[in-house]
């Protein structure tokens, strides 16, 4: 299950990170992403009605991956799984977390940016992390600078924090970043406010800027 969560992530390489308040505003958005080419989404457990969001998105828009993000507990954990989340995201790492996510049957990406953090948690089964928060922590030079002495261990970054549309290009080249976490598609007072086509516009200029990288990459092959 796990691999295969990874893998739609890794074919989408963005992940909006979002911030829900009200439920169909969560259903609403969800569509828009999917309209837009990019079926999947991050809900942050940073509002009341995070959890219900998740799960009216799981029920109401099934091709949609939504995962349920800063989880910071094992109750986190277990409360997105049971609101259907496909996959979960901590903004860093725990044994006790790790555990909750396997128990749970979770697909998780714990939060690492220094080296005994990406030790501690490629000790628990992880290879899939999240490098948060991103920009503040190096950005893409520190990203990459990772590469090389964890090569033999086939760890992959999700990049989030701080990240914006003119930086895309510098984390989409590095072999060790398998997706780009951010906030700029869907931000909390677009959402609020039923700006849908901002978001739709927002999310297909992602779309667009993969595709051109992936087709410049193929190109240059």
């Amino acid at each position: 299950m796990s691999e295969t969560v990874f893998a739609r992530l890794s074919a989408a390489r963005i992940v909006p990170v979002v911030e829900i308040t009200e439920i169909a505003c969560g259903v609403e958005l969800a569509r828009t992403l999917l309209a837009a080419g990019l079926p999947v989404m991050e809900v942050t457990l940073r509002t009341p009605a995070a959890l219900d969001a998740i799960r009216a998105i799981s029920a109401e828009v099934p091709d949609v991956l939504v995962g349920a993000g800063t989880l910071l507990s094992a109750d986190h954990v277990a409360d997105a799984a049971r609101a259907g989340a496909h996959f979960g995201v901590a903004p860093g790492f725990t044994p006790e977390l790790s555990a909750a996510a396997a128990d749970a049957e979770l697909p998780f990406l714990p939060g690492a940016v220094s080296a005994s953090e990406i030790l501690a948690a490629v000790e628990c089964g992880h290879r899939r992390l999240k490098f948060f928060p991103a920009e503040q922590s190096g950005g893409a030079a520190a990203v990459g600078a990772l590469g090389a002495p964890f090569a033999g261990l086939d760890i992959q970054f999700m990049p989030t924090g701080g990240i914006r549309p003119a930086g895309l290009g510098a984390y989409l080249a590095l072999e060790n970043v398998f997706a780009i976490g951010g906030t700029w598609i869907a931000p909390r007072a677009a959402i609020g406010e039923g700006r849908f086509e901002l978001i739709g516009d927002a999310a297909r200029a992602a779309v667009a800027t993969v595709a051109a990288f992936n087709a410049a990459t193929s190109d240059a092959a």
